[in-house]
């Protein structure tokens, strides 16, 4: 007569088989799909069914524009609404969108003059990262974010010189840019 296991030594090598089935499932897999001869082959179509992943890809950022000036500066230009921080050499290593405010400066050349952490704009949003560069029409202007990250809610019939940015942006810029750092503004 056989003797006859105790459960316990059922159930380890029960757990021992499926441990080794998940392990050598694991290394299998981790080899990945392996392409047949026919479609390793330059030209080859793939098998009926099977579809080829891509990554979309993003989007290129919009051209610094030419008129912007040279050496490390931030460029605002009215019709893209869109800012760029520019380094030393020229290159744009940072580009974001912006809402402009109801007044906005001319094209030109300015610097910053001044930076507040935060205060609450003329909109009555609290704002933080707030950096002054000009005034047009008696209305400061001043790039900042709101503290909430949102966007300006509507102007109605004020005059308002806040260029707004996303949260990120802001800060970003508020790490950029100094008092006396040059803004170019472009058309």
């Amino acid at each position: 007569m056989a003797a006859r296991l105790p459960s316990w030594a059922w159930v380890t090598g029960l757990t021992v088989a499926a441990t080794a089935a998940v392990v050598a499932l694991g290394v299998q897999a981790e080899g990945g799909p392996h392409p047949t001869a026919a479609a390793a082959r330059p030209g080859a179509s793939a098998p009926a069914g099977a579809h080829a992943s891509r990554s979309p890809k993003a989007p290129a950022a919009p051209a610094l524009p030419d008129e912007s000036g040279t050496g490390r500066r931030i460029v605002y230009s009215l019709g893209e609404k869109r800012v760029w921080l520019v380094d030393a050499t020229g290159r744009a290593g940072r580009t974001f969108t912006v809402w402009p405010g109801t007044v906005g400066p001319q094209p030109g050349r300015y610097s910053i003059t001044l930076r507040t952490q935060s205060l609450r704009g003329s909109d009555g949003v609290p704002i933080e990262h707030v950096m002054y560069f000009t005034k047009a029409s008696g209305v400061n202007i001043a790039f900042s974010n709101a503290l909430d990250g949102s966007s300006p809610p509507p102007a109605n019939g004020q005059k308002l010189g806040g260029i707004r940015l996303h949260k990120g942006d802001g800060a970003a810029l508020w790490s950029f840019g100094d008092k006396g750092t040059p803004v170019s503004v472009v058309s």
